[in-house]
């Protein structure tokens, strides 16, 4: 259990998502036992022995983003709601916990806001996410939560100005120092066709722990396929980007067989894609400032539309890019894709992520994700400087 919390405490340090001296782990094994920071560790223990699960993360961000909503959020409002479809298909909410909610007993607090949701804020604590069987849960919980408040964040930023004191100054120090140059350099792709599948699961491993490195896509979602004509090989749902090998499905690429079903759910959007776009390699991340720009419609206001996620009708082209509405699963996503991905080689789908195509190889598809999401960085702070002025 311990070289568990060592693995997933040293996760949230490689992703620069937790302040390292302020992560702490709980998990039960025979006892309780907890790992990190001294105080969060007593904290993390207490409550998991109030919850049932079996593991519980505690962790500073080391962005205030999730403190600032916190504080952002009216005296009367116990949750924040962010607009992302990983918050509307895994989270729901985010409970809030503030200094006077947490009375004489903070670990029962806690414990009560955790119950019936997988993580949640607490003033000057940072993100609390449970893990119903394993550490690994309560990792991808936080992280999902991290990334959560990350985008909803920008987005009221971008929308409505700063509202606190000490605003404006995070920000620039975000913008400035903790943001990094996204790049595809450095980086080592086989040259395709890829015939062998030793070969095409080995590329798929690599690339998917690719996109995980530079930032591409946060916990365990996101996900990638290569078909070689006969099959499609897709990694499975709910698998790790970064921990593919053993996980990833060879699927007949006429559906011939039920092997799918511990396929990716987005197996039937690839299938659609690799159909209309005539290509082998389709890569899905998840990266944060796509996702924001794609929610920002300045035709909102005229709009009878509530459910933009799934409802809108219209192709929007933002930051060079298609942006089209859909349903995870084999919903919209599989409709509503493939029809404007085939040319341009990239779409983002309305608060979900963006997909990308390689016509023979993961090069071409890698490199797209990363235009993607600087152009998406670059729009999002023009319109940033454009309203507000800026640097």
């Amino acid at each position: 259990m311990y070289d568990q919390i060592e693995k997933y405490s040293s996760k949230l340090i490689a992703d620069r998502s937790a302040m390292p001296e302020k992560i702490a782990f709980a998990a039960q094994d025979d006892a309780v036992i907890a790992a990190g920071d001294a105080v969060l560790a007593r904290l993390a223990a207490s409550v998991l022995g109030r919850l049932n699960c079996l593991a519980l993360c505690a962790a500073a961000p080391t962005l205030p983003f999730a403190l600032f909503l916190l504080q952002r959020a009216g005296a009367g409002e116990h949750v924040i709601v962010p607009r992302d479809t990983e918050t509307r298909t895994f989270l729901h909410d985010i409970p809030i916990l503030r200094h006077s909610d947490l009375g004489d007993d903070p670990a029962e607090a806690i414990a009560r806001a955790l119950g019936n949701r997988k993580g949640i804020i607490v003033e000057d604590i940072g993100i609390i996410a449970s893990g119903a069987l394993t550490v690994e849960q309560a990792f991808i919980n936080w992280s999902s939560v991290f990334h959560s408040t990350f985008i909803k964040y920008l987005e009221d930023v971008v929308e409505h100005g700063f509202k606190l004191p000490g605003e404006a100054q995070a920000f620039d120090e975000f913008r400035r120092k903790w943001l990094m140059p996204l790049t595809a350099s450095g980086l080592k792709f086989r040259k395709g066709p890829l015939r062998e599948k030793a070969q095409i699961l080995d590329e798929m491993a690599h690339v998917g722990r690719y996109t995980v490195e530079r930032g591409l896509v946060d916990s365990f979602f996101g996900n990638i396929s290569y078909s070689n004509g006969d099959l499609i090989y897709i990694s499975q749902t709910a698998s790790s980007l970064d921990e593919l090998a053993g996980c990833i499905d060879p699927v007949p690429f006429e559906n011939s067989s039920t092997v799918g079903i511990t396929a990716s759910s987005e197996l039937v959007a690839h299938r659609r894609i690799f159909e209309t776009a005539g290509c082998r390699a389709i890569l899905h991340g998840h990266p944060r400032f796509a996702v924001v720009m794609s929610m920002l419609c300045d035709e909102k206001e005229h709009c009878s539309i509530t459910d933009c996620w799934k409802d809108c009708p219209k192709v929007r082209i933002v930051c060079k890019t298609p942006v089209v509405a859909g349903e995870i699963g084999a919903g919209g996503i599989a409709k509503n894709v493939p029809p404007v991905i085939a040319e341009p080689g990239r779409a983002i789908v309305y608060g979900h992520g963006v997909f990308t195509l390689g016509q023979n190889d993961f090069e071409e598809a890698f490199q797209a994700l990363v235009d993607v999401e600087n152009w998406c960085r670059e729009g999002y702070f023009r319109r940033f400087d454009e309203k507000y002025g800026g640097s």
